[in-house]
C-alpha cells in the first residue's frame, strides 16, 4: 500500500494542451460546449458523452455515477434512467444536480449545475424505441438500485420479461425515461502548467433569464 501511495504522491505530470483566453467571456456557453464536445469527438477521446451525474436527496448525502449524455436540446442536457433508481429518487426529492465531463487527452473539464426534470413521455418513447432489444428487456427486468441475493435473481427476471414480450414489441416501462438538466451554471476548465488552470464560468439566477453572468475564477 505504501508503494502505491508513494506513486500517487510522486505523480507530477503537468498540463500543457491549451489555454482559455478572456475573449471567451463573450461567447454563448452552450455553443462553446458544442464546440468542445466536437473537438473531444474529433480527437477520439474515449466516450466523450460520458458524464458524471451528482445528486443529493433528502438525507443530504451526495451520490455520483457515470451516465451518457444522449441529447443537448435548447432546454438542456438529456440523459435516461430508471425513475425509481437512486438517482431518480434523489431528483424527486431535490432536482438540483451537477454534471461533469472530463476529456483527458484535451486536459479539459466542463462542470454543469442545474435543475433536472422529466422529459415528455413521447420523447422518452422515441429514444426507448431506438434502443437494442436486449436493453429494452433489461429496462423492464432491472429494478435499478434494489438489493438482490445473487446475479441469478436478475437472470431469472430477464427470462420472465423475454417470455412476456415474446414475438412482441417491447414498450417503454412507465418507470423508465429521460431527464433534462436546465443549466444555471457552466464552467469550462482547461489544464495549465504548474496547476494554474484556466476557469471561465457562466451563471444565471434562473432558467428564464437569458443573460449569463461571466467570470474567470482562480485555479
Amino acid at each position: 500500500m505504501k508503494e502505491f501511495l508513494d506513486d500517487l504522491r510522486n505523480d507530477h505530470s503537468d498540463f500543457t494542451q491549451g489555454k482559455l483566453e478572456d475573449g471567451l467571456k463573450d461567447v454563448n456557453p452552450i455553443e462553446l460546449f458544442k464546440k468542445w464536445y466536437q473537438e473531444a469527438y474529433d480527437k477520439n477521446c474515449p466516450e466523450p458523452n460520458a458524464m458524471t451525474v451528482s445528486t443529493v436527496g433528502k438525507e443530504m448525502m451526495p451520490s455520483s455515477r457515470v451516465v451518457y449524455l444522449k441529447e443537448l436540446t435548447q432546454k438542456g442536457f438529456v440523459f435516461y434512467t430508471n425513475y425509481e433508481s437512486k438517482k431518480g429518487k434523489d431528483i424527486s426529492e431535490n432536482p438540483k444536480v451537477a454534471l461533469s465531463f472530463y476529456w483527458k487527452s484535451l486536459e479539459r473539464q466542463v462542470i454543469v449545475g442545474g435543475i433536472a426534470e422529466k422529459v415528455a413521455g413521447e420523447v422518452s418513447d422515441e429514444y426507448f424505441n431506438s434502443r437494442p432489444r436486449g436493453s429494452k428487456i433489461g429496462a423492464w427486468a432491472s429494478q435499478q438500485s434494489r438489493e438482490i441475493e445473487s446475479r441469478d435473481e436478475l437472470e431469472s427476471e430477464i427470462k420472465k420479461v423475454e417470455k412476456q414480450f415474446e414475438n412482441k414489441e417491447v414498450a417503454r416501462p412507465p418507470f423508465w425515461g429521460g431527464y433534462v438538466v436546465t443549466p444555471l451554471y457552466i464552467e469550462f476548465w482547461q489544464g495549465r502548467e504548474s496547476r494554474l488552470h484556466d476557469r471561465i464560468c457562466f451563471s444565471k439566477e434562473d432558467e428564464y433569464q437569458n443573460h449569463w453572468k461571466v467570470a474567470r475564477k482562480e485555479p
